[in-house]
């Protein structure tokens, strides 16, 4: 395993791609273990339109704003990237739910 280079410490393009890369490997394996318990949450549901819950979305908004803040990310930014990973979740989870209920 090679050693992880901070931003500060990268001395040129290579070693900074480098590193994107290898964040990049580990979203893609959150994002993955995450996508299953998406997933799980759609078996447990059993009506389309519970997949959609304004409050839960507000409140989980909420709580990545106030997370980005502290990590000096732009939370309009992360904003953004989580509504869209959720609008993307919500529409997941009516098809498998619809899916089962036609079945």
């Amino acid at each position: 395993m090679s050693k992880i280079v901070l931003p500060n410490d990268c001395a040129n393009k290579q070693q900074v791609r480098k590193e994107i890369d290898r964040l990049d490997q580990g979203l893609i394996e959150l994002f993955a273990q995450r996508h299953a318990y998406v997933t799980r949450m759609a078996e447990i549901k059993t009506d389309p339109q519970e997949a959609f819950d304004p409050e839960r979305i507000e409140e989980v908004i909420k709580t990545l704003r106030a997370r980005a803040v502290e990590h000096n990310l732009d939370e309009d930014q992360a904003e953004l990237l989580w509504r869209t990973l959720i609008d993307w979740n919500i529409n997941y989870e009516k098809g498998i739910i619809a899916a089962r209920s036609n079945s």
